[in-house]
């Protein structure tokens, strides 16, 4: 049943914007050492990880009023948004080469291994086998595929003085590839990311696009100041962060992590919803579509500040990443090749999901 009225958060975006002003001005008031930076950096986290997950409710609500595919689209751009935000927040004071390549494969791991690997599992305690359109499966792994290894695989193998050349063609190359997922997403191949029977199907076939009303409309600004405001907190989370972990012995790699998990904080909590009331439609939309959406917007945005400041951010996969990421997609393939999905499948991604820790804790 849908949702009459939107859910208030408008107190949790005062508090987090009354905490950024608090928080920011704590150097003024105190001397800040290595520890007293991190804890700072853990408390903006944690402020950043609270709004993520109202703004989850927001995109919740204005998913069940748009219906799919237009619901986890906006959910999977906005985490994406999220995502991109806190990245060129945390290059603008960092050193790092490598810190979006982490944070866009540690998205990728966390999306397909641990969302979908998890959801699959809960669905598949609770119902045996779960259903899904099939026609979705394939067409975000073969897309999803192609993107990663575009964007991330071959830039490994690439001569370092041709990056510029080949950042350019990645930009236009991902922005058109995206374009044209969105229109058939939305147009011609809607029904792809939609599981319904053939009887529902010819009741909603030629239904107007949902109108958005007053109420979708609030949400959707509450939605954009959520993120202008994660922005802010980002800022600040990066330098104390920064701070923090220098010299500390932390793999580097957990900084891209902390981005990953703060992006994914909307998608979880409906993910798991979905999985619970056997909606693994919208599990397989949300995992795989944010996955896609965070390597084909990622990476153009990357390229283009790498460009901008003529400087070389690295986004080739390391050998250990392509060897991660390689497995990963080979077993979603096998996985979603017959609309059906059960507890032993999502524990084989939630093992590939616990190797991904286990390699991040050695730094790999």
């Amino acid at each position: 049943m849908l949702k009459e009225k939107p859910p208030q958060g408008l107190w949790s975006l005062l508090i987090s914007i009354l905490a950024y002003l608090a928080l920011a001005q704590a150097d003024k008031v105190i001397t800040l050492g290595q520890p007293e930076s991190l804890i700072i950096a853990v408390l903006f986290v944690l402020l950043i990880i609270n709004l993520a997950f109202q703004l989850s409710f927001q995109v919740e609500y204005v998913a069940e009023r748009l219906k799919e595919p237009y619901g986890t689209m906006i959910l999977t751009i906005s985490a994406v948004i999220i995502e991109v935000v806190i990245i060129v927040m945390m290059l603008s004071h960092t050193s790092s080469t490598t810190l979006a390549r982490d944070a866009i494969y540690s998205a990728v791991m966390l999306d397909i291994n641990g969302i979908l690997g998890l959801c699959a599992i809960v669905g598949g305690i609770k119902y045996g086998e779960v259903e899904y359109n099939v026609n979705s499966g394939n067409t975000y792994i073969v897309m999803i595929m192609t993107a990663l290894g575009i964007s991330m695989a071959l830039p490994a193998f690439l001569p370092p003085e041709h990056w510029r050349v080949y950042s350019m063609f990645t930009i236009v190359t991902m922005s058109v590839f995206y374009a044209l997922f969105l229109k058939m997403q939305t147009g011609r191949h809607r029904n792809y990311f939609s599981y319904r029977d053939q009887h529902q199907a010819m009741l909603e076939q030629g239904q107007p696009v949902p109108v958005i009303s007053t109420n979708v409309k609030f949400s959707i600004l509450y939605i954009l100041a959520g993120i202008v405001t994660i922005g802010f907190l980002s800022e600040e989370m990066s330098l104390h962060m920064d701070a923090g972990l220098t010299g500390s012995g932390v793999p580097p790699i957990v900084a891209a992590i902390v981005v990953a998990i703060i992006a994914a904080s909307p998608e979880v909590l409906t993910a798991l919803k979905a999985a619970v009331n056997d909606r693994m439609q919208t599990v397989v939309n949300i995992a795989l579509g944010a996955t896609l959406s965070t390597v084909i917007l990622t990476v153009p945005v990357i390229e283009a500040i790498a460009l901008i400041e003529d400087r070389q951010l690295i986004v080739g996969l390391s050998p250990t990443q392509m060897v991660m990421t390689f497995l990963t997609l080979i077993v979603a393939t096998i996985n979603l090749h017959d609309g059906e999905t059960n507890a032993i499948e999502g524990m084989t991604h939630f093992v590939l999901f616990m190797a991904f820790t286990m390699l991040a804790s050695l730094g790999m």
